[in-house]
């Protein structure tokens, strides 16, 4: 499995019955929430492209640092910090993948301040009455594709994220139980550590 596709491509929610009814979210709510959840932990649900499924445990500092760490029979581990994502495949004989943390969509809600108001930036809004789906993209770079991010209100919470690629490709990612304000280290973020660890 390709993980850049998991920075670069979709992630959706399984929603749970019986939700009331919600209004539709303002691009100003959701910068807000995005902007206060400086934390962020919970497990994930990944369908993959080829329909495969894998999970594992998310972790979110902004601004800039996610990680992912998948389980067996996995045992991947994606991580951002310092602007650069790195893959780990511990099935691979080969160093980490390393790109720019700015050329993915998922860049869009890691930034410092999250602005969905700016010109471009939102390519479309939509409320079904239960939860608001936005589509964006970074307006100077669409080439890199967009993220949609699906959130319910009362409280404003994030349910999923859908990116899609450069070249179309999707993966769907299922947040479970996503807990804000969580204590995490900034150790789990550093890449150059992650890869002295592994001897790579």
């Amino acid at each position: 499995m390709n993980r850049r596709t998991l920075l670069l491509s979709a992630a959706a929610l399984a929603m749970a019955g019986g939700m009331a009814q919600a209004q539709e979210l303002s691009l100003n709510e959701v910068s807000a929430y995005l902007n206060q959840l400086q934390t962020a932990q919970g497990g994930f649900t990944q369908i993959n492209g080829d329909g495969t499924l894998s999970t594992g445990q998310l972790y979110i500092k902004r601004p800039g640092r996610i990680r992912f760490e998948y389980n067996a029979p996995d045992n991947s581990l994606v991580m951002a910090g310092g602007g650069q994502v790195a893959v780990f495949d511990p099935k691979s004989n080969t160093p980490a993948e390393r790109y720019p943390l700015n050329q993915t969509p998922l860049n869009i809600i890691l930034e410092r301040n999250v602005d969905l108001g700016q010109a471009s930036m939102v390519t479309n809004r939509v409320s079904d009455g239960t939860t608001t789906t936005i589509t964006a993209q970074d307006p100077a770079n669409p080439q890199y594709g967009n993220i949609q991010l699906v959130f319910t209100a009362n409280p404003v919470e994030l349910r999923q994220w859908i990116v899609t690629d450069e070249v179309g490709d999707q993966t769907t990612v299922i947040l479970n139980d996503l807990t804000p304000g969580a204590a995490i280290n900034d150790a789990q973020f550093n890449i150059q550590s992650e890869m002295s660890r592994r001897g790579g």
